[in-house]
């Protein structure tokens, strides 16, 4: 069983923008991390007025589980493991009942399908109590050293 560090140390990400609290797994090809929709945990400056996480989050929650697993794996290899990455956009992006429940407790799931140097492409899945909440894919991009001191 490994152990991970918060979800903090391996995204380029500080509060209240990181929205996950722990990581669950991360293997070759996937990742899973944990948050609780509170109005004592990460999400809470997000929540709408009935302690609900607003439905279009599923992306930004998809892209930071793929941010931990990259960082993740840089750490592993020695590498600066917070390095930015930049979501590209989504595709089949589904969240039928539009919000996160207050008091779910939501499982995010990437797989990875398709990467190379710079682009990755994952199929994410937020789950609560094993039923799938939102689904779809994320598109990832790694811009080198040279690229973010061009862009900044």
């Amino acid at each position: 069983m490994t152990d991970f560090l918060a979800p903090h140390h391996y995204l380029p990400h500080e509060a209240p923008m990181c929205l996950l609290e722990s990581v669950v797994a991360v293997e070759q090809e996937s990742a899973q991390c944990r948050v609780t929709v509170s109005h004592s945990g990460a999400l809470a400056p997000f929540l709408d007025a009935k302690g609900d996480l607003p439905g279009w989050f599923a992306i930004e929650l998809m892209a930071q589980t793929v941010g931990v697993w990259s960082g993740w794996h840089s750490n592993n290899n020695g590498e600066e493991a917070s390095r930015v990455g930049m979501l590209l956009g989504g595709r089949g992006l589904r969240c039928p009942e539009g919000v996160f429940a207050h008091g779910a407790v939501l499982d995010c799931h990437v797989t990875l399908l398709m990467r190379d140097d710079k682009i990755g492409c994952f199929e994410g899945q937020i789950l609560a109590d094993g039923n799938v909440l939102a689904s779809g894919r994320v598109n990832t991009y790694q811009p080198d050293n040279n690229e973010l001191e061009q862009l900044f």
